[in-house]
């Protein structure tokens, strides 16, 4: 008879169970433990070797789907696995498939930490809980705006419809105002917390939505307070229309400052390995981009001709910026996924985030090349004029739409394969990105004087919505049982 297994005293530190799903969500499978050190004459020396218990509170004699996870995490690389551990490697992958059926006589099966009910935690005060509200909720309220936005932009509009999308408009605005007073209230009640919130490794990644918020509402400004006819505008409203350029070229330096600044800072003050790779690298260049949303929008009403054409040479330049420092990044994120496989199940959201730069160029590219007046020809020789600016944009835009739908595709096998199960801010992700691929659709659309790709476009707007729902609603149940808003559970902690 064959000796029993070992199992070696270097997996014995217990962990909150409730705690997994902080773990960082790109780290890789080897790391080692904060606070332990190795040596080279005994591999399996470290403050870990204090008791006989594997990580995730569960005995020596216990082997389920989920504990190898924290075994992977706690194991030094240069280690020798012990023969348990050799056993279950064998039978189960990377990203943890079901054990070998040649070893399942060899343990006990028992349910992972992640599907065994969340420990009670005690109930706080309004004031402890505002200490943990993060940049990451204006989230909310730029897919909020996006929402407006792509009710209005409906290629079959209903009566009512458009009542509704300004509806949404007022909800937004509305919803603005609190999320800023509320962060606001916990720099004013904390004040050390706005300079280690801006400069957080996870949570400062999330400033830049502040700024895409304000995007979607000077977008939506224009949609819903301006005439559609440009000279109905300019004879209505042509104070609205010098406001919006003004905010609109504010917009544009701020978010620039912010595109170099908050790179800048990163490169220097933060060493990120390709390991450690998140979606939301792309916010900081994320706003500036926007820009040519935002021309795309507002360029055929200026008020006079040339100040359309600056805007729409300012929203071309700032798209072009976005949408390369885009690129270099999603050479990262490729990299990241060849090297390390997908992401864990509760961030596998943030795939969504992919979607959207190539999605928001596309519509800027149709909008600019619309918004340049007709007789606009750069060299008067007939060859360089509006008409073909248009057809480039919209082959362009094509382009461009097809690598959104291969991002979206990824995101959404990846999300199918392992949903996640306890809620974060970055399930906002499936909402905005995924509101620029459908405008990008209804552009091209409408491009083509295509029928089919119009219905097709009311169809994911249709399913968006119900995602936009699908998440409201779980945001609203984290708030009220402590699932965000706590702490250890929200973008404030670096280990999220």
């Amino acid at each position: 008879m064959s000796p029993p297994l070992q199992v070696n005293p270097l997996f014995s530190s217990r962990v909150d169970p409730d705690r997994r799903r902080h773990s960082h969500p790109f780290s890789p499978l080897h790391n080692h433990p904060p606070g332990n050190q190795v040596s080279p004459e005994n591999p399996f020396q470290g403050e870990t070797a204090s008791s006989t218990e594997y990580p995730s509170g569960r005995s020596s004699t216990e082997c389920g789907d989920g504990h190898l996870e924290d075994i992977e995490k706690s194991l030094p690389i240069h280690t020798i696995p012990s023969l348990r551990l050799q056993v279950l490697q064998s039978g189960r992958g990377r990203h943890g498939e079901q054990l070998n059926k040649n070893h399942e006589g060899r343990c006990v099966q028992v349910k992972s930490a992640s599907d065994e009910p969340p420990l009670p935690r005690p109930r706080l005060g309004i004031r402890e809980r505002l200490a943990h509200f993060t940049w990451a909720w204006y989230t909310l309220t730029m897919s909020t705006g996006g929402l407006s936005l792509l009710i209005r932009a409906q290629p079959h509009q209903f009566p009512g419809l458009r009542h509704i999308g300004l509806a949404v408009y007022v909800v937004n605005l509305v919803l603005f105002v609190i999320v800023t007073a509320a962060l606001t209230t916990r720099f004013v009640l904390f004040p050390k917390t706005f300079l280690r919130s801006v400069t957080h490794p996870r949570e400062g990644f999330f400033v830049p939505t502040f700024f895409l918020s304000i995007a979607t509402i000077i977008t939506s400004t224009h949609r819903y307070c301006v005439p559609d006819d440009p000279d109905v505008a300019l004879a209505t409203a042509p104070g609205l229309l010098w406001a919006i350029q003004i905010a609109f070229w504010v917009y544009v330096a701020v978010t620039t400052g912010v595109a170099v600044g908050q790179y800048s800072y990163v490169f220097a003050a933060h060493s990120l390995g390709l390991q450690t790779m998140m979606p939301t690298w792309i916010l900081p260049i994320f706003p500036v981009m926007l820009s040519g949303t935002i021309a795309s929008v507002i360029s055929e009403s200026q008020p006079a001709a040339a100040a359309g054409v600056a805007v729409v040479v300012a929203g071309l330049t700032c798209q072009g910026l976005g949408i390369a420092v885009a690129s270099m990044m999603y050479a990262h994120m490729v990299g990241r996924l060849m090297q390390s496989g997908l992401p864990d199940r509760e961030h596998r959201t943030g795939l969504f985030m992919c979607v959207g730069p190539p999605a928001f160029t596309a519509i800027a590219f149709i909008g600019m090349a619309r918004g340049l007046p007709e007789n606009f020809d750069h060299d008067m020789d007939g060859l360089v004029d509006a008409a073909y600016i248009e057809t480039m944009g919209v082959v362009g835009a094509g382009f461009l739409w097809a690598l959104s739908f291969w991002w979206f595709g990824i995101a959404v096998l990846a999300v199918a394969q392992s949903p996640p199960k306890h809620f974060h801010l970055g399930w906002w992700a499936a909402v905005f990105p995924n509101t620029g691929f459908t405008l990008a659709t209804i552009s091209l659309g409408a491009a083509f004087c295509n029928e089919g790709i119009l219905w097709l476009a009311t169809a994911m707007s249709a399913l968006l919505l119900l995602t936009y729902l699908f998440v409201l609603y779980h945001h609203v149940r984290a708030v009220i049982v402590q699932d965000i808003m706590y702490p250890g559970r929200d973008e404030d902690v670096e280990d999220h």
